[in-house]
């Protein structure tokens, strides 16, 4: 772990009869070069690592000074940041399996021996992403979709069983177990590491990266860790430091108490919501002051969860007395315990810190008021009371309602035969249209009816306090003679088998299910996109009458057509808050003042009838909640049950490729692999591929839910054997370049501005005129051998951290994007993929430009080599021989970043090392 020691830093530390190494931080400060108790802790954390990492080459003397140098105005400085662990989560992961293992494929070809390709930092995949809402509503629901989870994924999960015995720092905990956020808050996260190195016994800090971008809810318990790119995510796996700059930091002074009523969930869409409107993006946030002692390790945690939609980093809280409970709690060793407080104490990483911020924000945590988060961003808050206005409002601006639309002939009503019936497709907002269900029973639905209400994702799943109350809350509702219509798709995720194992301690399972509140998983499911399907006959209303249905979830994520294509408005909200509504049937009201439904006898029972008290909500947590239920369902984490084990996966040290298979196949990044870097030059007569606007979204890059067989991807599995109702996700499909290059900009609400208008994965060909799939038109410009470009606007990429995102913009030949501002995870995957991300100047846009797409664009400044933030300029020419001249900045911000981009890619870099220290 050490190469060098240039301050004396590297000391021995004595714990219950164990010696152990560190790198001290107070040598830094004896050796004057910071002030320790003026540095932000997360910026402490980063710096031990550098400290301890030195070796002369990779990671310097000067890397220490730079780092040790921060302060509120941040030096632009860089450093190299090796962290403890990664970890993965299956749809992002696979990619990762299939990457390492082509890389090895790659090796080999190369006359090396592959199992040099091998993980030199310990990695965790967590299968989570995979199982879909299928079944629901049953108490065979969850054996039901785990039946069709491996069924639909036997191939995948083989591939990451390979990686598992193939690689020896890689372990795999397997389906049913939990989501992986809240299974490495629960179990994985140490806070410190007891490492073995060179045959001496270390003690780092536990840091992290991950496949996710809401890794950073470690922080929840004091770990630094941040969502990072498959790519940048499997450098980091060998070795690789990840370069980046020195942070700004800002803190939170959090102070007073939550108000009752309020939720951790209100909380946490108050805070995304001020954030938002500060601008954290690349910003790490520390939350400090008198209210932090008020919050639970799991509210805090619910907070660091939405990082990504606050748009931070990192955001992080102390490790303090709570912090240590909290591993008490979830099962950790009670030595482990004492060392963590020990040498954190050592290392003046514990308690309630105060140092110097970047910037300080105030927040009132009496200020929070009930609500949710919607119609498709998560950082967009709506106070409770205001939802009916917000949905009336919404459909105003949308132009939906009778006179927005004609007639159209529906044959009957929905779902029922009978006379042909004449209705107008935009029904009014308060016009209902009867669907009949397959079991027989007939429902109404119209605009803002909720057809998925779902307690789904890590965000909330990992606190009881929110849990329970969902739990009582529905006691309450049922035993008020309350039921959930039953055009609402009902499901219950939790995060971890501990959850089930609380809820049925405390007797309220069984009310979550008389409402429809099965177990349908453990996995995201909905919030990721595996909602699964409507009935037929609510999609087909929703078709026919062009309905703006609603679901509500207790997710992190609401973009467009991420939680079912034909869903338009999606609301987070706590899990409370998502019974309430289940119940309610409907978004367009108003729970403050309007009944949630009615009793028995007819009378109105509203939320305030059924909504239980703070008091009950810790009541219930003291008596059910326990260590020996965390220490049993973990003690088996990486095991699996019968169908794992059953599962007969590949062996030996180079994957064996199926060119059959349509699930994973050896992508095309390594082969016939030059050992020369291609390096970078201009770009000359490229043609725009998309032209998009604001806040593009990874989701709208590359979807990860179901596709038809209309579209390029559908086309491409049909082609080779796979029906309709075979086609799983795009997320399951991510080991397979061929699917996924055909669903990069392929989202069904992705709207190309050369289009008037028309939603979906289509551009015009230039200079043909001709309208065709992004794909398609991408294929003919490779034939003509034609560069690409994409111009976006403000927040491209943002959303979730996406390899594929990246992947695909580079195999559809896409040379370099050029957006308003970028979100980072989007920007860093495409620089480690090869492609330029450009920036235009403040003020201007594609649009202040006078741009449309048909032109020819040149970026020039390149033939001599790229710096860091290069300065370039792009010309385009329109067809008529004018000419727009910009300016544009590369967002390559480190020497790092740029070797990546000259190379290739960060991977290519990765193996022409092995490749040149092996020759």
């Amino acid at each position: 772990m050490s190469g060098q020691d240039p301050f004396g830093a590297i000391r021995e530390f004595e714990h219950d009869g164990t010696t152990y190494r560190m790198a001290d931080l107070t040598a830094l400060e004896d050796a004057g070069l910071c002030d320790l108790e003026k540095l932000p802790v997360s910026i402490r954390v980063l710096l031990e690592s550098v400290l301890r990492n030195v070796d002369g080459e990779g990671i310097t003397e000067e890397d220490v000074r730079n780092a040790a140098a921060w302060e509120p105005d941040v030096p632009n400085v860089e450093v190299p940041f090796q962290p403890s662990r990664v970890v993965l989560q299956d749809l992002t992961g696979v990619p990762a399996v299939v990457d390492l293992a082509a890389l090895r494929s790659a090796a080999d070809r190369n006359g090396m021996d592959p199992s040099l390709v091998e993980p030199e930092v310990p990695c965790d995949l967590v299968i989570d992403h995979s199982v879909q809402v299928d079944y629901f509503g049953s108490e065979d629901a969850y054996e039901k979709n785990v039946e069709l989870e491996y069924e639909r994924n036997a191939e995948r999960y083989r591939a990451i069983k390979w990686a598992q015995n193939a690689f020896d720092q890689f372990q795999v905990v397997p389906p049913g177990t939990g989501i992986v956020h809240q299974v490495n808050l629960e179990h994985l996260g140490q806070v410190v590491h007891d490492r073995e190195r060179d045959g001496d016994r270390w003690l780092v800090p536990d840091t992290l990266v991950g496949t996710d971008s809401h890794t950073p809810m470690i922080g929840g318990i004091g770990v630094v860790g941040w969502g990072v790119g498959g790519i940048e995510a499997e450098a980091a796996l060998l070795g690789q430091p990840i370069t980046m700059k020195l942070p700004e930091v800002v803190g939170v002074r959090l102070t007073g108490e939550l108000p009752e009523g309020a939720t951790a969930t209100d909380l946490v869409l108050h805070i995304t919501e001020q954030l938002r409107e500060v601008g954290v993006v690349d910003r790490f946030v520390e939350f400090f002051g008198p209210g932090v002692s008020s919050l639970t390790v799991a509210d805090r945690a619910t907070i660091s969860n939405m990082a990504p939609e606050q748009g931070s980093t990192i955001s992080m809280f102390p490790v303090d007395e709570s912090t240590l409970d909290y591993l008490e709690l979830t099962g950790r060793d009670p030595d482990h315990i004492e060392l963590v407080e020990e040498y954190l104490k050592a290392q003046g990483l514990f308690g309630e810190q105060e140092p110097e911020y970047t910037e300080v924000v105030e927040f009132d945590l009496g200020d929070v008021e009930p609500s949710l988060a919607g119609h498709k961003k998560p950082h967009a808050r709506i106070s409770m009371p205001d939802m009916r206005d917000h949905f009336t409002d919404l459909l105003q601006d949308e132009g939906v309602g009778a006179d927005a639309g004609g007639d159209v002939d529906v044959g009957g009503d929905v779902g029922a035969g009978g006379d042909s019936l004449m209705v107008e497709k935009g029904l009014d907002l308060d016009e209902r249209v009867s669907v009949d269900l397959e079991d027989g029973t007939t429902a109404e639905i119209g605009h803002g009816s909720v057809v998925v209400s779902a307690i789904t994702s890590c965000t909330n799943t990992s606190n009881p306090s929110v849990m329970i109350a969902a739990g009582l809350l529905a006691k309450n509702a049922v035993e008020a003679g309350l039921e959930v219509p039953d055009y609402v798709k009902t499901s219950l995720a939790p995060g971890s088998r501990v959850v089930t194992e609380y809820l049925e301690e405390s007797e309220l399972l069984p009310y979550l299910e008389e409402l429809g509140y099965h177990v349908v998983g453990y996995g995201c499911t909905t919030c990721i996109g595996n909602a699964g399907p409507l009935p037929e006959a609510i999609e087909a209303a929703i078709d026919e009458h062009d309905l703006w249905t609603t679901s509500v979830l207790s997710g992190n994520r609401n973009f467009e057509a991420r939680i079912h294509p034909k869903i338009k408005a999606n609301y987070l909200a706590s899990p409370p808050l998502v019974v309430a509504y289940g119940l309610a049937g409907r978004m367009d009201v108003d729970l403050d003042e309007e009944p949630i439904g009615t009793d028995d006898d007819g009378e109105p029972v509203y939320l305030s009838d059924v909504w239980p008290s703070p008091e009950e909500v810790k009541e219930a947590i003291h008596d059910n909640v326990d260590s020996s239920m965390f220490e049993e369902k973990y003690a088996e984490a990486f095991e699996g049950d019968e169908r794992w084990e059953a599962l007969d996966a590949p062996t030996g040290d180079v994957y064996e490729w199926d060119e059959e298979s349509t699930y994973i196949r050896e992508p095309p990044f390594f082969k016939d692999f030059p050992l020369e870097k291609p390096g970078v030059s201009n770009v000359e007569d490229a043609r725009c591929l998309m032209l998009l606007g604001d806040t593009v979204t990874t989701d709208h890059i590359s979807p990860a839910g179901p596709f038809g067989p209309d579209l390029p991807a559908g086309q491409w599995l049909m082609d080779h054997g796979v029906e309709p109702h075979e086609f799983n996700t795009y997320g399951s499909r991510r080991g397979n370049h061929e699917v996924m290059m055909r669903g990069t900009f392929a989202n069904v609400r992705i709207e190309n501005e050369m289009l008037d208008g028309k939603e979906g994965g289509y551009t015009i060909h230039q200079p043909s005129g001709e309208e065709t799939t992004v794909f398609e038109a991408s294929e003919r410009y490779r034939e003509e051998d034609t560069p690409l470009v994409v111009l976006s606007g403000e927040e491209f990429g943002t959303g979730s951290s996406r390899d594929w995102a990246a992947k695909g913009t580079d195999l559809l030949g896409i040379r370099a994007t050029i957006a308003e501002s970028y979100e980072r995870i989007y920007r860093d995957n495409l620089v480690g993929m090869g492609v330029l991300p450009l920036q235009f100047a403040p003020g201007d846009s594609w649009e202040s430009l006078g741009l449309d797409g048909s032109e020819y664009f040149h970026i020039r400044g390149l033939d001599d080599g790229l710096e860091p933030n290069d300065e370039l300029t792009v010309v385009a020419e329109k067809e008529d021989g004018d000419t727009v001249e910009f300016p544009v900045t590369a967002q390559v911000g480190t020497p790092a970043a740029v070797k990546y981009v000259e190379h290739g890619g960060i991977l290519h870099y990765v193996l022409r090392r092995l490749l040149t220290e092996e020759n």
